[in-house]
């Protein structure tokens, strides 16, 4: 156990680095507006297909921020206040850098713009293919710039859990997500159970055949992430 962990911690990894200073990124815009910096400190999935993203803002009145960002198309709250900044949250569609770069693969590490300056910096796990991933970014993203490509000695999310969680939406198929997060909030996990896979099946209108094969898929995938060297395709799966 001690040398396998020896050996997955040596693996080494791939980070790229990315310049965005175009103003249709609002964190970017703002910064430039208020001249100040602003940083994401977490990124989370809802239930409605969008992301959540919280950013700390630095060197700038929390009022200046709700009104730079009228123009754009998201919502926001301010969570906490400083005399020179706060905490602020964003509701974000596909269409965010940080968003497409996590849902092509890669683990963002630092997202931040000072005074319209911005910079992304993302792990790309031993399992993805680094250079897709940078094509297909700039593709989407034609105004931004590739400033480096790294090799690290470990991935260093910038939030270990998002991070997890990203690596497991990318390799559930939609039906298996479904399911495990069925079974889970029916209580399947629980002991003693409060539902059977029956009861979770019918739930979803599926065979208990069908169940057991989308949700031991889903468990195998749980696991390999956990427990797996990092080079597990689940492309076909």
């Amino acid at each position: 156990m001690t040398e396998r962990r020896r050996d997955d911690q040596s693996t080494s990894v791939r980070e790229i680095e990315f310049n965005v200073s175009n103003a249709s990124y609002p964190f970017v815009a703002v910064s430039e507006k208020a001249n100040c910096r602003i940083e994401l400190v977490e990124m989370l999935p809802n239930d409605s297909g969008q992301y959540v993203e919280f950013f700390t803002v630095a060197d700038a009145d929390p009022s200046q921020i709700l009104d730079y960002t009228d123009p754009y198309d998201t919502d926001i709250r301010l969570l906490s206040e400083r005399s020179n900044g706060g905490l602020f949250e964003f509701h974000v569609s596909a269409a965010c850098p940080v968003i497409t770069l996590a849902e092509l693969g890669a683990l963002p590490r630092i997202v931040r713009a000072d005074d319209g300056s911005g910079r992304i910096v993302a792990g790309v796990p031993p399992r993805r293919d680094e250079v897709a991933i940078v094509d297909e970014f700039l593709a989407e993203n034609p105004n931004a710039e590739l400033a480096a490509k790294r090799e690290k000695d470990n991935l260093e999310p910038l939030f270990s859990q998002t991070a997890f969680r990203q690596e497991l939406y990318a390799a559930l198929t939609e039906r298996q997500h479904e399911v495990l997060k069925s079974a889970f909030e029916a209580g399947y996990y629980d002991w003693p159970r409060k539902c059977s896979g029956e009861d979770v099946a019918a739930e979803l209108g599926i065979t208990s055949p069908t169940f057991s094969q989308h949700i031991h898929a889903a468990e195998r995938k749980l696991l390999t992430l956990l427990f797996e060297e990092p080079q597990a395709d689940f492309s076909h799966d």
